[in-house]
């Protein structure tokens, strides 16, 4: 497998970044981006850790999405 692509946004209640990659069901989430990339390839480790999910990928990819809300 090439890679996995995770989409990525920061939640606009807490501030706490969300991270989700729908093409395997896999969601996690952490304060800081620093700790959501060691998360991702945590819970990427353990989604395909065993094989039952396929070949684990090379590259994970991070989609940062930034909703930007203006008043007319």
């Amino acid at each position: 497998m090439q890679g996995v692509i995770f989409e990525t946004r920061e939640d606009e209640i807490d501030g706490a970044f969300v991270a989700t990659c729908p093409e395997h069901s896999i969601v996690t989430e952490a304060e800081s981006v620093e700790k959501l990339r060691e998360l991702i390839k945590d819970a990427v480790d353990c989604h395909f850790g065993d094989g039952a999910a396929g070949e684990m990928p090379r590259l994970i990819r991070l989609h940062f999405v930034r909703d930007e809300v203006l008043i007319a």
